[in-house]
């Protein structure tokens, strides 16, 4: 019982800290999302000097699909989360036979199915706020003033790049959610599994973030 708790704890202070590292640290000004950041910001000063903005919208529209795939997914999850909860007894018995899991707690089950109900919440709310954020991004790209008046088109085209650019926080936060839920579910062979599984994915997203070659591509040349 203490173990499965320690795995949590373990968990939740791996997960903190990765996520103030690349959202609020010093570091945050080296990642792959900040200078994603920028490029945002060039692609919308870019708009504000276009005759024609379709290309622009249809950029959006790319977006907007992706997010609301994603969002799709983690409802799944959450649907799956709950059918777990809801299955206890049937699960713990098919899983019986497999040695590795033959040692799975109730309590492990269900803090499994509780705790991946709540980070898939969690997610859903980031990928649905993100995607109303990208149709407010829209919007004020819709509203931009036409090159002839270039200074408002500038501001407008600026206010639209903020949006945008909050919208990718919180579409970045559903997509880290959604992979720290697997070091989550690494908890159904036990909370060493399940923080070795969580040091892995850091280990990974912190690569992609910090010496990724999508990173150096984004280097001036």
């Amino acid at each position: 019982m203490d173990s499965v708790y320690f795995g949590l704890i373990g968990f939740l202070l791996i997960a903190g800290i990765y996520s103030f590292i690349v959202d609020h640290s010093p570091l945050s000004r080296h990642t792959l999302s900040t200078a994603m950041n920028e490029e945002r910001r060039q692609w919308m000063r870019a708009v504000a000097a276009r005759p024609v903005r379709i290309m622009d919208t249809q950029i959006i529209a790319g977006l907007q699909s992706g997010i609301a795939f994603f969002a799709s997914t983690a409802l799944l999850g959450i649907g799956a989360a709950f059918t777990i909860l809801t299955a206890l007894e049937t699960i713990m018995l098919a899983m019986a036979d497999l040695p590795l899991l033959a040692h799975t707690s109730r309590t492990q089950w269900e803090m499994i199915s509780l705790g991946l109900l709540v980070i898939y919440a969690y997610a859903f709310f980031k990928f649905g706020w993100a995607y109303r954020l990208t149709n407010y991004s829209a919007v004020l790209l819709g509203a931009a003033a036409e090159r002839d008046n270039p200074e408002a088109a500038l501001a407008a085209c600026g206010r639209a790049a903020e949006m945008n650019l909050v919208a990718g926080r919180q579409f970045n936060r559903g997509m880290r959610t959604l992979f720290f839920s697997i070091g989550y579910l690494a908890l159904i062979a036990g909370p060493v599994a399940q923080i070795s599984t969580t040091l892995l994915i850091v280990g990974i997203l912190a690569y992609r973030q910090f010496a990724s070659p999508a990173l150096k591509a984004l280097e001036p040349r």
